[in-house]
């Protein structure tokens, strides 16, 4: 089941494939700006994203995922893993910050100043860091994936409309996860079809601030 989910609606779309195929039909050949995802590579293959009329911005929250994982599986990287968290943590403040004064011009200098001080001193930090010889298995892999990543984690940076990551979307998938075990017994691709043309009415109508409930009296 894919997300959709931009400012005004949201689209669940069914399909049994997990192909890159998915997201370039749905969003068509001549889709073009910014899509925020995750890692998956399927992403990365869309045939916007190779012409490069889409831009991929990728997901802080799971590089933050990354570190949590080194400083639950590693002891003796406890500090590391934690000062890293530290610094993602400093620039979600500062990017929220920056985001809260887009309205003023002087205010947003100074805050986006900040914002780009935090990116350019971590992208230092990972590049002296991967330079170490003695650097652990586990703090190489999470930084070669940060660095192989920076370009499309750090869009947001010059577009401050971008979400630092794609909860919102992670959010829209909660509720068909969570009760999908309520939705067994029918093995009928048109029911799931259905279910998903459903979730996606509902979840658009709660961003317009509509009853879910009156709506469908009144359709039914």
């Amino acid at each position: 089941l894919w997300v959709f989910a931009a400012k005004e609606s949201i689209v669940f779309v069914l399909d049994p494939t997990r192909s890159h195929d998915v997201p370039e039909g749905h969003l068509g050949d001549d889709a073009e700006g910014i899509l925020n995802v995750d890692r998956y590579s399927a992403y990365k293959a869309m045939a916007q994203v190779k012409a490069g009329n889409i831009v991929l911005s990728f997901c802080w929250a799971l590089v933050r995922r990354d570190f949590l994982t080194v400083l639950t599986g590693w002891s003796e990287l406890t500090d590391w893993a934690w000062s890293w968290l530290d610094a993602i943590g400093l620039l979600y403040q500062r990017n929220d910050e920056r985001c809260a004064v887009l309205g003023d011009a002087d205010q947003f200098s100074a805050a986006d100043q900040l914002v780009r001080d935090q990116v350019e001193e971590m992208r230092q930090r990972y590049e002296t860091e991967l330079a170490l010889p003695d650097l652990r298995l586990p703090q190489r892999k999470t930084l070669k994936s940060l660095r192989e990543h920076w370009s499309g984690l750090t869009v947001f940076v010059e577009h401050p409309e971008v979400p630092m990551d794609n909860n919102k979307a992670e959010r829209c998938h909660r509720g068909p996860v969570v009760a999908r075990k309520n939705f067994y017994g029918s093995g009928a691709l048109w029911s799931g079809r259905l279910a998903a043309m459903l979730f996606s009415l509902f979840q658009t109508m709660q961003i317009w601030q509509l009853d879910v409930g009156k709506w469908l009296t009144a359709y039914l």
